[in-house]
């Protein structure tokens, strides 16, 4: 009995040591340091604050050959939502492609001439929508809430027939539909996954780079003892840069957070002890830490656009 517990006794020493001495590694060189700390904030303020899909200035030109009350009461409709800013006025349909291709509009408007004549006496007159499909995500949300804002002006003609079902569709989550609630909390995943492959790496590949991996091949520590070694500073690592972006999104965002904390960590371990054996992988593959780089960043975009996105709802 006591053979086993001095021999786990004596495990644990000196996984201890070997983690201590991977911990130094990183942290006495101040590249890494950096490297480590200031892009997990600088992405999470860039990403929280640039790379948003709100609609808050959507630029559209139009093209009015009808000049009557109905084209003109809706427009004024646009341009009163505070969501729509008109960037230019067209002569003719010519015009719409320019626009369009030179990134002016992100969608035209086009009025035929006959536009108030068939309202008139139909009931019912086209309007022609053309949108940016370059960036498709936010020409969809700007379809989609200038269909609201044409259907609150076909209920405002004094004509007008309300059908006796309304669809209406809310979004439980983000209600606001702000971009960032789903973008922040999707970086406590990308970045630590990023971090913690690279680190792992290449861990063992700089150890071979220097020739001091051999030299650890012959100490005490058993195969085991150095895999667990290499592996937890990196791990460690991992889940305070994971914790760092949560708070940014907790605290700095006020992205509202529901559920589980422990189940949360508990998922984190799983997916960032996950990542540092796929770097440990590529590492023992690796001649050089140049060879880790490249295998790594090889493999993080796809792993990054199969990753599941996280909530901070349940």
């Amino acid at each position: 009995m006591m053979t086993l517990l001095e021999s786990i006794t004596g495990s644990l020493r000196r996984i201890s040591f070997l983690f201590r001495k991977e911990v130094l590694a990183i942290l006495k060189d101040p590249a890494i340091r950096v490297i480590l700390i200031v892009p997990i904030v600088i992405q999470s303020l860039v990403f929280g604050y640039a790379a948003t899909y709100d609609l808050n200035h959507v630029r559209y030109a139009v093209l009015n050959e009808s000049h009557g009350a109905a084209s003109t009461n809706l427009l004024a409709r646009l341009e009163g939502s505070k969501v729509f800013v008109r960037a230019a006025t067209l002569r003719n349909s010519s015009d719409i492609a320019r626009a369009i291709d030179n990134g002016e509009a992100l969608l035209v408007l086009h009025f035929a001439p006959d536009f108030d004549a068939k309202l008139a006496s139909t009931g019912s007159a086209p309007v022609q929508l053309i949108l940016d499909g370059r960036n498709s995500t936010t020409a969809n949300m700007a379809a989609g809430h200038l269909s609201t804002l044409i259907g609150q002006f076909n209920a405002s003609l004094p004509n007008a027939v309300r059908p006796p079902v309304n669809i209406e569709i809310r979004a439980w989550f983000n209600p606001n539909l702000e971009s960032r609630w789903n973008i922040v909390p999707a970086l406590i995943a990308s970045l630590s996954m990023i971090q913690t492959l690279l680190l792992a790496a290449l861990s063992v590949a700089r150890e071979r780079e220097q020739g001091t991996f051999d030299q650890l091949l012959v100490t005490p520590l058993r195969p085991m003892e150095i895999l667990i070694g290499k592996a937890s500073p990196a791990i460690t690592i991992g889940l305070v840069q994971a914790s760092l972006v949560f708070c940014v999104a907790l605290f700095w965002f006020r992205i509202p957070f529901q559920g589980s904390l422990v189940v949360l960590y508990v998922g984190l371990v799983a997916f960032t002890t996950a990542c540092v054996g796929i770097g440990l992988s590529i590492s023992a593959l690796s001649l050089n830490m140049h060879q880790a780089m490249v295998y790594a960043f090889v493999l993080i975009m796809p792993l990054i656009l199969c990753q599941w996105t996280p909530s901070f709802t349940s």
